[in-house]
This record gives structure tokens, C-alpha cells and sequence, in this order.
């Protein structure tokens, strides 16, 4: 593991552990994490071995949001800082679970939501915070918060800014698991062992790409586009390698994504 640094970084296995480094700041967001996190997501989406990631927070926190100290000199910003794009994490194959183990603010929150599943303790904090900063919604929170909680339970959170605990959360769909702070980290490493050795990579890479198309686009085009990605399923081995591991009742040998 490494030792030091905004951001950590830890191999289990399969999966790489990360974890936000500024406790004493609840892991407030600034450009050195920022620039350490897309650097170590950049290393493990191109390492074969790594088949999941768990993104958590030391300390009490998750991500406390942008660190206040940088946001108050906003109106110096570049406008090239503002591109979303690369904290929605469109383009990442690898699955990513985030534990949520505390404050999970502002931009903290939308770090949160770009993972595909979510891990939470029941104490936590979550809150958008956006409209109590003068903010909006940021980093494409727009598009995701309705598609995890309906219309007016985002707008809710969004104009509001209100704090919703972990139970909460978990109620209304904004998290997916819910563990206790000490087995919290585990409970989300034994999930993504889970698919790291269980799960075909390329199968979840392109089933992360069929959800995200078909959040807009009709039925049908959903449906003829599953057909040919099942013909092209069943002319890679890894149909007749999760075949044969589930008939003689071994681990599969799925091979990493191209």
C-alpha cells in the first residue's frame, strides 16, 4: 500500500482499494487528489489484473466536497477546471464500488454517484449542498440523481441541500448496501472480490455501456442492440469458459478486457 499521498492506493487480489487521504479535512477535494485519483483510475483501468475497484475515504469522512480554501479564489478559475467529463467516469470499464464510510458533500457526493455500486454506513451524511454554496448541479448530478431517485426526490435534494443519512439513502435508492463501519470496507472488498473472480470482464464492460445507452433510447433499439451483442458474445470463449467452470463447479478463468 502505498503510504502517503492525497490519495492511497492498496491491492487486493483482483481488486484495488483506494482510499481519499486528508482526513483532517474530511478528504476534501482539491487539485493534488484530484490529479493523484484520475492517475491511479487511468493505471488501474489499463492493468488487466485489476478487475474492480473500492473507492473509500479515511478517517471520518468520505469527501467533505471541494475544499473551501481553493473555491473561494472561483472566480480565478480556469475554465478548463470545470470539465466533468472526467470525474462522471464515463469511459471506465472497470466496475467501481464506492464506500461511502461518512460525509459524502457537494462534489464528495457526485464522486459517490459516478461508482456503479454503492456501500454505506448508516451514519453517514450525504447532501448535494450545491444550493447553499450559490452553486448548480454539477458534474452531470442532473442526469444522474433523477435516474437513481425519481424527479422530484432529486429535485428534493438539489434545492434543498438537505442532509440525508445512510438509511435514508438506502430507502430511496441513492445508496445500494448498507454495513456498519467496521465491516463497511470489507463488506464492499468482498463484493468486488466477488466480481473480480466470478464476473467475465468484458461481459461487464459491455453491460455497464448497454445500461448507460439504454437509459435514453427506446425498448426496441435496447433490444436489437442486446441481440447482436449476444451474437458477438457467443463467438468470444469467455461463454464457454463460465459454461464449463458453473458444469464442473470451479472458479472461471475469464480472460482481462483487451
Amino acid at each position: 500500500m502505498t503510504s502517503s499521498g492525497t490519495v492511497l492506493a492498496q491491492r487486493h487480489g483482483g481488486v484495488l482499494l483506494l482510499t481519499l487521504n486528508r482526513p483532517s479535512r474530511l478528504n476534501a477535494w482539491n487539485a493534488e487528489l484530484e490529479t493523484r485519483y484520475l492517475e491511479l483510475l487511468a493505471g488501474a483501468a489499463a492493468d488487466p489484473d485489476v478487475r474492480a475497484i473500492v473507492l473509500t475515504g479515511a478517517g471520518r469522512g468520505f469527501c467533505a466536497g471541494a475544499d473551501l480554501d481553493e473555491l473561494s479564489g472561483v472566480d480565478t478559475l480556469d475554465p478548463a477546471d470545470l470539465d466533468g467529463r472526467r470525474l462522471v467516469l464515463p469511459n471506465l470499464r472497470t466496475p467501481l464500488i464506492a464506500a461511502i464510510n461518512g460525509a459524502a458533500a457537494g462534489l464528495g457526493l457526485v464522486v459517490a454517484l459516478s461508482a456503479d455500486v454503492r456501500f454505506c454506513v448508516p451514519e453517514a451524511k450525504l447532501t448535494t449542498a450545491f444550493a447553499r454554496r450559490g452553486l448548480i448541479a454539477e458534474y452531470g448530478v442532473a442526469w444522474v440523481l433523477p435516474r437513481l431517485v425519481g424527479t422530484s426526490r432529486a429535485l428534493d435534494l438539489l434545492l434543498s441541500g438537505r442532509v440525508v443519512r445512510g438509511e435514508e439513502a438506502a430507502r430511496i435508492g441513492l445508496v445500494d448496501h448498507l454495513a456498519t463501519p467496521a465491516t463497511l470496507v470489507d463488506a464492499a472488498l468482498a463484493y468486488a472480490a466477488d466480481l473480480a473472480e466470478n464476473c467475465s470482464p468484458t461481459s461487464m464492460a459491455i453491460m455497464k455501456d448497454q445500461v448507460r445507452a439504454a437509459l435514453d433510447e427506446p425498448f426496441d433499439v435496447s433490444l436489437d442492440r442486446s441481440d447482436v451483442l449476444m451474437r458477438e458474445a457467443f463467438r468470444r470463449t469467455d461463454v464457454k469458459e463460465g459454461v464449463a467452470a458453473h458444469l464442473e463447479k470451479r472458479a472461471p478463468r475469464f480472460a482481462p478486457l483487451p
